[in-house]
């Protein structure tokens, strides 16, 4: 006797519900990010101890824009995606030109101290850690910097999103005179 094949009962759909902030295809392609720092942070609380974890997540398109974001959450996981998008919601635009940028800058956050030079077409990135990254994810091709002062590397990226963003009001100042 031969045997019939048996198919499986049919299950009813289930409607599954989007979440509020969930991107587009284009937005996911669009930007590359790169975790820059994940720490374990504690906080003191009558029953002893709770551990949380801190992400530094630097986020751009290669041509121009970058944004920076540092979040907190129960676990790394979380952490990051809550960092992504807040690099996401501070996306700065960054004059090039070039393929570097228009001019020197040096800018201070707290304790840490950068310093931005552009240089001519073919050098490179001639730079180390934060700086590295930000510049890349910028889409800068050729820059020279320097970190003084401070090895925190949240103040550091932040006085280099500064600088950035200190560069772009100068090349509006031009513009308006």
């Amino acid at each position: 006797m031969p045997k019939t094949p048996i198919s499986p009962p049919k299950l009813p759909e289930v409607k599954i519900k989007k979440a509020k902030k969930e991107l587009s295809p284009k937005e996911k392609d669009e930007f590359s990010e790169q975790v820059v720092q994940v720490d374990r942070i504690s906080r003191v609380v009558a029953g002893g101890k709770r551990m949380r974890f801190r992400a530094a997540v630097v986020v751009g398109n290669n041509s121009g824009k970058v944004g920076l974001g540092v979040a907190k959450a129960a676990d790394i996981v979380s952490a990051v995606q809550k960092a992504t998008w807040e690099a996401k919601k501070n996306l700065i635009k960054v004059p090039i030109k070039n393929e570097t940028i228009p001019h020197e800058i040096r800018e201070n956050y707290g304790s840490a101290q950068i310093l931005l030079k552009p240089v001519s077409k073919g050098t490179g990135i001639i730079a180390g850690g934060p700086v590295r990254i930000v510049a890349t994810l910028a889409g800068i091709k050729n820059i020279s910097a320097k970190i003084l002062g401070s090895d925190n590397k949240i103040n550091n990226l932040k006085a280099i999103i500064l600088a950035l963003k200190k560069l772009n009001q100068g090349e509006r100042w031009k513009l308006m005179n």
